[in-house]
């Protein structure tokens, strides 16, 4: 019954209260609410790992049993900043993490403080709307180093057979200065290398491919930081040998712009 890994590109903002935007994330969100079924057993709960908590030295772990909300967006509707995702955290399933990355050598502290941020709330009510899965957040690492990341998401992989879902929450996408029609080649491009090396190779070449991954066709124009690639890396860590599909890919989001959405397992 071992729990798949996802690598998922949540979206801009709080796109899930906004009808208009949600009527423009249609592809997304049909994606994002067939994960539960798709699932071997309801999780016990998921680790989300947001593009959007970003540590120095180290990684952090959320503990608080009931995070509260990070509202890490600027210049939306006002009523976007009320937004309550009353999911619980687990302190029990933060404490197996630091575990697990203690065992590595992987440096981590316990964050009993911090709240959702709108890459853990937005695809977690998505799938959840009624917040019933308690979730907890770990932070990427300021220095996006791939293989870092890749050895911290291998640590992680016991918790699969724990019934824990692990998310990546990122985007296969990220140039707010490309978006539209600006972006369309080059988010082709950089998708069309994303396939390839996700769902067309071997587990031992993908960690290569995405070791290298600034040798992809757009690749610093597709991510000019890497941020919200950094997810992906960490959920291929966790996929172990695990084969990947894509289960939500569209070529007009944003006005034009390949995005895609990807499993493992």
């Amino acid at each position: 019954m071992r729990q798949p890994v996802y690598f998922v590109s949540h979206g801009g903002g709080p796109w899930p209260w906004m009808p208009t935007a949600k009527t423009n994330y249609a592809a997304l969100s049909a994606a994002l609410q067939g994960i539960p079924a798709a699932l071997p057993q309801a999780p016990r709960a998921i680790l989300m790992i947001s593009a959007h908590w970003i540590t120095r030295g180290q990684v952090k772990v959320s503990g608080h049993p009931q995070p509260g909300m990070v509202y890490d967006y600027h210049g939306f509707p006002a009523d976007t900043y009320d937004i309550h995702y009353t999911a619980p955290g687990s302190p029990r399933l933060a404490a197996r993490v630091q575990a697990l990355l203690d065992a590595k050598s992987i440096p981590v502290v316990e964050d009993t403080r911090r709240g959702y941020d709108h890459g853990a709330f937005v695809p977690a009510f998505v799938m959840y709307p009624k917040a019933q899965v308690p979730m907890v957040q770990l932070s990427i690492e300021a220095g996006f180093d791939p293989a870092w990341h890749h050895a911290l998401g291998a640590a992680l992989q016991p918790l699969r057979d724990e019934n824990i879902l692990i998310i990546g929450s990122g985007l296969s996408y990220h140039n707010l200065r490309m978006f539209g029609p600006a972006g369309r080649a080059p988010s082709a491009q950089f998708d069309a290398w994303l396939q390839e090396t996700l769902v067309g190779t071997a587990a031992d070449e993908r960690q290569r491919r995405l070791k290298y991954w600034e040798d992809a066709p757009a690749s610093r124009v597709a991510h000019p930081m890497e941020d919200h690639l950094v997810p992906l890396f960490i959920a291929a860590g966790a996929a172990g040998g695990d084969t990947a599909t894509c289960f939500h890919h569209e070529t007009e989001g944003s006005g034009g712009l390949t995005i895609s959405s990807f499993k493992f397992g």
